[in-house]
């Protein structure tokens, strides 16, 4: 019976995987895809577009990210609740935090705590 619900929880995971790592390589296609056609039609100024283009592969990676963190919890919590393995969960989170923490400040351009240069819109 535990190794049903284990297999399960594998699949479960590896889904979860699966799904992050598509999300990454799709939105970093999509991105360069979105970008080529702009920048073939010159729609805007390259710095603009290359801008555009760090933006959305940037938040394509974050969620993809977001993805395989669950994944990395769900596995070890679910599946090998060790002291040593929690350890690992923990490295592996803060390590990913400190990259989603970086993209997002090179996203932004500002830090998080920070005020937006944006004012918000008059409805």
């Amino acid at each position: 019976m535990v190794d049903n619900e284990a297999y399960w929880i594998h699949l479960a995971t590896s889904a979860v995987e699966i799904v992050g790592t598509m999300i990454i390589v799709a939105g970093a296609f999509g991105s360069l895809a979105i970008f080529l056609v702009h920048l073939c039609r010159r729609s805007s100024p390259r710095a603009q577009l290359v801008s555009d283009f760090r933006s959305s592969l940037g938040r394509s990676i974050l969620l993809g990210l977001e993805f395989l963190v669950a994944a990395d919890i769900i596995n070890t919590v679910a599946i090998e609740p060790t002291v040593g393995s929690l350890v690992i969960l923990a490295g592996i989170v803060l390590i990913r935090t400190f990259l989603s923490f970086s993209l997002e400040v090179e996203i932004d351009v500002r830090w998080p705590w920070q005020k937006s240069a944006q004012t918000p819109q008059q409805g």
